[in-house]
């Protein structure tokens, strides 16, 4: 199973403060450039799946149960997904 690397952000968005998951390294570079400048890094943490990471994410936040009706959510990631971020420094 591929264990892929996360981060949990907090970013200003209209004067709220919002929170975000990505991956890190290349395969999240879409998902920070939507952030804006003013971003702060809370927390690295693994994940083998998009289910686990939300559900790593929801408790890190302290919400609810993360909950899905979608069956790719429980897939494990991509091997290829774990050489590109090998790749990549950091």
């Amino acid at each position: 199973m591929a264990i892929l690397r996360h981060e949990i952000w907090e970013y200003e968005s209209d004067g709220m403060t919002l929170n975000a998951c990505c991956l890190a390294g290349p395969l999240g570079d879409g998902c920070r450039q939507q952030l804006g400048p003013n971003v702060r890094l809370l927390n690295v943490f693994e994940a083998g799946s998009h289910f686990e990471a939300m559900t790593v994410y929801n408790v890190y936040l302290g919400r609810g149960a993360y909950t899905t009706n979608q069956a790719w959510d429980y897939e494990d990631y991509p091997d290829e997904w774990v050489q590109e971020q090998q790749a990549t420094p950091g």
